[in-house]
């Protein structure tokens, strides 16, 4: 803990690399570890925000498996080691880009609200939403989708059979591997959670209830079990059967709602991704339920208007001309965003470059606009904090560029009993109540209000970067709330300022949502920065005394140069990131 803490507090002072070799000057930033440079390979990469999971997934394109492939078997194996958001029991978004065919595809498989569930019913008896009962009880669980995302990108995307692709998951949990110092700090940070439920407190603490220390191997012979079965059986392996009942049997005598019923009728969406461009860049994004989409192109729209990169990289001006574009964008997402099977999402309006005209012609360049005179736009043309991220490019140039979670770090805490995976509290990403921040304080009405069948919405916001018709750039986030700024800026960092990708990981961050009005900057900024932003009326925050807490994201990310090379940037600021290629 003591040197978590002393490494974390380490500042910095680094150039950025452009793409093109030159550097530039920069402030100083707050790392996590001694990664400066991106890693380099030729015939394939995998960044994930876990060591043992990026080898796995770099074990399978080794084996002449695509990127699909090694993305699958990264997905399950961060399930094991790194369960503080890698899951069986939650959900999330992929991104595929086919090169052959030039086309991305954007697969839904975020999690789904049980038959039984219904819009008030996180309300107590005085209609106020119980944050006990919407984040720490098997009611706060959605059906989970991971298992049939992961395995029905394979089928129809990928070259191997299941059971190759989720061997090195399977030999990790079964033969276990040595605890990592990060996965120590973080059991021992969320352990009162997780010993609450007998079950978590059996799957990742020893039987007198200590700590598995780093380096001490670490078994997980239940979710082993449950992961031969799905390699064996597929998505029915873990939606019918006994790891279903086990599901159910838990939710029966626990108070939780998903049924036999809700597990087979559980099917993932592919969707029509979001496209955006910006100064000659083509930028392709993750569509509804998931809100970062459509707000990355809209605040890039925004911003084109201006000549961004006089202003200089995270200059006052500069961060003063993002902040305002993402109070807008956050305000509209209150309203506007939500599962567009059950709400009609404005995509093309919000998306529109004569819509962020409108927004940039009421942005004052000179003084911040407080966010009580910010609102939603009334109408528009007619025509969504644990999470993990992953980036896969093979040899072939397809790409892959995952985000999944349990919402939660550890989710709700609670295990299935014998199946030895966590559950999602996702029905907290729905609006409880009109009006009533969720536990990242973020606002949203009737177009995410509960209904059986539907899906939370969410920010996470997995991203693909294209340069003249051809794959540039892969990455996504964690980060709650700030999932979508995170990206926002480090796609911003590579089309404005020709950054690397390491260098455009590295670069601090700056977070606005809206409500509550604060500007949140990352340790690295200069103090003259954050004294002018404050003159020009912005409520700046630093974060607070953990360092846990003083940094935005993980964004675990690639980039294919014009020679045929691969970069892999592993984000400095969660231990245990890394990138392995070949």
């Amino acid at each position: 803990m003591q040197m978590l803490r002393i490494v974390a507090t380490l500042f910095v002072a680094i150039g950025f690399m452009t793409s093109s070799g030159s550097v530039q000057a920069s402030d100083p930033i707050i790392v996590y570890n001694t990664q400066f440079h991106p890693t380099i390979a030729r015939s394939g990469m995998v960044v994930s925000q876990e060591t043992y999971a990026s080898k796995a997934g770099r074990e399978i394109l080794q084996m002449g498996g695509n990127a699909v492939d090694a993305a699958v078997a990264t997905g399950f194996a961060l399930a094991v080691t790194h369960p503080q958001a890698g899951n069986l029991g939650g959900g999330g978004f992929m991104m595929i880009y086919l090169r052959e065919e030039d086309r991305v595809i954007a697969l839904d498989y975020r999690e789904m609200a049980p038959a039984a569930a219904h819009r008030d019913m996180f309300l107590d008896e005085e209609g106020n939403v119980d944050n006990q009962r919407v984040r720490f009880t098997l009611k706060a669980s959605g059906v989970p989708g991971t298992v049939m995302g992961l395995t029905k990108a394979l089928e129809k995307y990928g070259t191997l059979p299941l059971d190759v692709v989720m061997a090195p998951a399977i030999r990790l949990a079964e033969e276990g591997f040595e605890m990592t110092w990060e996965l120590n700090e973080s059991l021992g940070r969320y352990a009162k959670r997780l010993k609450a439920d007998p079950e978590s407190a059996k799957n990742y603490f020893k039987p007198d209830g200590s700590l598995y220390e780093a380096g001490e191997v670490f078994r997980q012979p239940d979710l082993a079990h449950t992961l031969k079965i799905i390699a064996a059986k597929g998505a029915k392996g873990f939606y019918e059967g006994p790891v279903a009942d086990k599901l159910v049997a838990a939710m029966k005598a626990n108070g939780g709602i998903i049924t036999h019923d809700d597990l087979k009728k559980y099917h993932s969406v592919e969707r029509s991704p979001i496209e955006g461009s910006y100064r000659g860049f083509k930028v392709v994004t993750m569509p509804p339920p998931s809100s970062g989409g459509v707000h990355v192109v809209q605040m890039l729209n925004v911003l084109e208007g201006w000549d961004m990169k006089s202003l200089g990289h995270n200059s006052a001006g500069y961060i003063h001309r993002l902040t305002e574009s993402m109070k807008y964008a956050y305000a509209d997402r209150s309203k506007y965003l939500g599962d567009p099977d059950y709400f009609d999402v404005p995509v093309s309006a919000l998306t529109s470059k004569d819509y962020a005209a409108t927004i940039r012609a009421k942005i004052n360049v000179n003084k911040a606009t407080p966010s009580s005179e910010i609102a939603p736009a009334p109408s528009l043309p007619h025509e969504s904090n644990d999470t993990t991220h992953f980036s896969v490019m093979d040899k072939a140039g397809n790409m892959v560029a995952n985000t999944y979670t349990l919402n939660f770090t550890y989710g709700n805490g609670k295990s299935v009993p014998g199946a030895g995976f966590l559950l999602n509290n996702e029905m907290d990403d729905f609006s409880a109540k009109a009006g009533v921040p969720n536990a990242f304080g973020l606002l949203g009405g009737e177009a995410n209000a509960i209904e059986p069948g539907k899906r939370p919405l969410s920010s996470m916001t997995p991203t693909f970067l294209f340069k003249d018709g051809k794959p540039l750039m892969a990455t996504g986030s964690p980060g709650g709330s700030t999932i979508i700024t995170v990206v926002f800026q480090a796609i911003l960092n590579v089309m404005e300022f020709d950054m690397n990708v390491q260098a455009a990981v590295n670069a601090p961050r700056i977070h606005h949502q809206w409500y509550p009005d604060r500007l949140f900057m990352e340790p690295g900024h200069s103090i003259d920065t954050r004294r002018l932003l404050g003159e020009m009326g912005h409520n700046v925050k630093m974060g607070p005394t953990e360092a846990w807490d003083s940094v935005l994201g993980s964004a675990q990310s690639l980039m294919l140069t014009p020679s045929g090379y691969i970069m892999g940037a592993a984000d400095p600021r969660r231990p245990g990131s890394y990138a392995a290629g070949f």
